[in-house]
């Protein structure tokens, strides 16, 4: 059973800065793509970055440049540094993985950007 558990989040103020973390258990985790999601309040899950097993990334346009995700496969840990925070970045941010063709998801963490 792939077990994804999402660390991290809080408050934050405009221009400052988060470190996410998942840790994920019952996967062959350094074999698996990860990705973050984020569902901001009232609105849809929206996807934000992804790292393929190798360590290529690829980003959501509106965190392009602000955010970084990045892996530790000797830890089974995922990690997204949001930086430059805006207040449209608050949602709720998950861990997500397509392990053995099913979806896998976190509960979240909550990230609240605000003066």
């Amino acid at each position: 059973q792939v077990r994804l558990v999402e660390s991290g989040g809080g408050l934050a103020q405009p221009g400052g800065s988060l470190r996410l973390s998942c840790a994920a258990s019952g996967m062959a985790f350094k074999y698996a793509p990860m990705t973050w999601y984020r569902q901001p309040p009232g609105e849809q899950r929206e996807w934000v970055a992804t790292i393929s097993s190798s360590g290529t990334t690829t980003y959501a346009d509106a965190v392009k440049g602000r955010f970084t995700i990045s892996r530790d496969n000797a830890r089974n840990a995922l990690y997204l540094q949001l930086n430059s925070l805006k207040p449209e970045d608050t949602a709720v941010y998950y861990c997500n993985t397509n392990y053995r063709s099913l979806e896998w998801w976190g509960r979240g963490t909550q990230v609240t950007v605000s003066s």
